[in-house]
């Protein structure tokens, strides 16, 4: 079996939503003073890869644990948008025509590239492609599991966009996972392969953090 790593680092001072408050991991006990070694972080549950369950967006919805754990395993398809430039939208048509064959149950992961320019900059913070609410409505229609994509937020930061591609996907059951990075072997692989984001047991959370990997032979 091989893993190929799909997460983004957590570290201090990473770059985040920037609605968000700024990641901070503290060194508060060392192996010279206190004869052990811990770090204490403060940020959001939504920062570096992550998975938004319904609670993120629609009240009343389900929290991360009350998703099957199951779910997050899955047949993974990757749509290549690598030559996506900033602000571009991602709609229906777009995603049906680089989306070779049935997504049903599938886990549609959408690689635009932001993932390798993620920095606290203008254009990765303000300016990245991002699922339309159309695109997201199409991944509905067509009975995807679940979508996700190598940036911060599936619906770019502007709304109304961000909100509605959010409720689509959410209101409708699919989980989302973001800030994913896809390196080059992955697109070598074929576009089907196994996938898994397992979420830490956050019982009642909008979300939690995940180590998304492909799982090859």
């Amino acid at each position: 079996m091989h893993l190929i790593d799909l997460s983004q680092p957590l570290f201090d001072g990473c770059p985040n939503c920037p609605v968000h408050r700024p990641v901070s991991s503290t060194v508060v006990a060392t192996h010279e003073r206190d004869g052990w070694h811990m770090e204490e972080l403060h940020l959001s549950l939504h920062t570096a890869s992550h998975l938004d369950a319904p609670l993120h967006k629609i009240a009343g919805g389900k929290s991360i644990d009350k998703i099957p754990l199951e779910s997050f395993a899955g047949i993974g398809i990757l749509c290549d948008l690598r030559d996506s430039e900033a602000d571009r939208s991602i709609g229906a048509p777009l995603l049906a025509s680089r989306i070779n064959g049935n997504v049903a149950d599938g886990i549609v992961l959408v690689a635009t590239g932001w993932g390798d320019r993620r920095a606290k900059s203008e254009e990765w913070q303000y300016h990245s492609p991002y699922l339309a609410p159309d695109g997201a409505q199409w991944l509905v229609d067509q009975g995807a599991r679940a979508v996700g994509i190598d940036h911060y937020s599936i619906g770019g930061s502007r709304d109304p966009d961000n909100t509605l591609t959010h409720e689509i996907l959410l209101g409708n059951g699919l989980w989302v996972v973001e800030d994913l990075r896809f390196p080059k072997e992955i697109f070598e692989c074929g576009p089907r392969f196994e996938f898994m984001a397992l979420p830490i047991n956050f019982p009642g959370h909008s979300g939690a953090f995940c180590r998304p990997v492909a799982v090859l032979p």
